[in-house]
């Protein structure tokens, strides 16, 4: 078995990162006798690529994503249906937000390389998205526009960190909070415009919003939450009930629905954030695909998910 630790070398947005990393890597290596690779990443989905190309010699290989929900999402996207891979997170991340899925007390768990190196592999469900695969939360609407704005504006040093989420925001509310949508689920059409639509496989994205706190990520089930349009001055409340999953406290506002499918589509082309990551066009269909990458778990995890847990 070979030990895979991919590196990501600007995951929180700290350059010399690498380095710690990899020494606290190098100190757990020196005590095992299993073959390992430390590899730092070069460009977008560099991961992916390289866990592919080590799968097919055949080898049982464990993967640590070494960095944030983007690593952990490249990783998963390589290991995809390869039943001799199995990933799992060492959290480098600013929001390490899909291991908080397995409860906000246990991210610190998956910094112990020797229970990782001696965990328990267990299936978990994905999101394809266009071919491309989600292990988190996907989205559309004004949520994946502030998404992928945000990065403009936490890089601004008079700006930085957390507050950048909040000029994103009042940047992308006044553009225009809504917007026009066809999202099919099942028999179910909605036809209008809308504030945003999620798909939920883990329960965290976004540095700490939990839209469904129900999701579990191995049940074969995506949790779908589509928020009508607000004013501008309702938005405050919209993204406060959204946040801690008080969906159910305003059916007018929000619809939830559970399926293993949704198509969206729209006249003109439209961000879709998945894993904090983004890919565009005018039309996407979210099909959940069961047990479908192995997810390395601390030995004796016990957590209220996924199922059997």
């Amino acid at each position: 078995m070979k030990h895979l630790f991919i590196i990501n070398p600007v995951a929180g947005g700290r350059r010399g990162h690498p380095v710690d990393v990899e020494i606290r890597i190098r100190e757990f290596t020196d005590t095992i006798s299993d073959p390992y690779e430390i590899y730092v990443t070069k460009e977008p989905m560099d991961a992916c690529r390289k866990i592919i190309e080590e799968a097919e010699t055949g080898e049982d290989i464990r993967v640590y994503a070494c960095g944030g929900d983007g690593t952990l999402n490249e990783c998963a996207n390589g290991a995809a249906g390869r039943k001799n891979v199995a990933i799992t997170h060492y959290p480098c991340g600013t929001g390490n937000d899909f291991l908080k899925t397995f409860g906000r007390e246990n991210v610190e768990k998956f910094h112990d390389l020797d229970a990782l190196a001696d965990g328990e592999i267990r299936p978990l469900d994905l999101i394809d998205c266009n071919g491309r695969y989600c292990i988190n939360i996907c989205s559309v609407g004004i949520d994946a526009r502030i998404g992928n704005d945000v990065h403009k504006y936490s890089n601004i040093p008079i700006i930085g960190g957390s507050t950048g989420y909040i000029v994103s925001l009042i940047v992308n509310v006044i553009k225009g909070i809504a917007q026009k949508f066809r999202i099919a689920v099942g028999d179910k059409i909605i036809d209008k415009k809308i504030t945003l639509a999620c798909a939920c496989n883990g329960q965290f994205y976004g540095g700490g919003f939990n839209p469904v706190p129900n999701a579990v990520p191995d049940d074969g089930i995506m949790d779908i939450l589509i928020a009508e349009p607000v004013s501008r001055f309702k938005v405050a409340q919209l993204v406060g009930k959204y946040s801690k999953g008080k969906y159910a406290e305003n059916p007018e506002i929000f619809t939830y629905i559970q399926s293993t499918e949704m198509e969206v589509t729209a006249d003109r082309e439209f961000i879709i954030g998945l894993d904090g990551e983004a890919i565009y066009g005018n039309k996407v269909i979210f099909k959940l695909i069961p047990k479908a990458v192995n997810f390395i778990f601390p030995r004796k995890f016990a957590v209220k998910s996924p199922q059997g847990a």
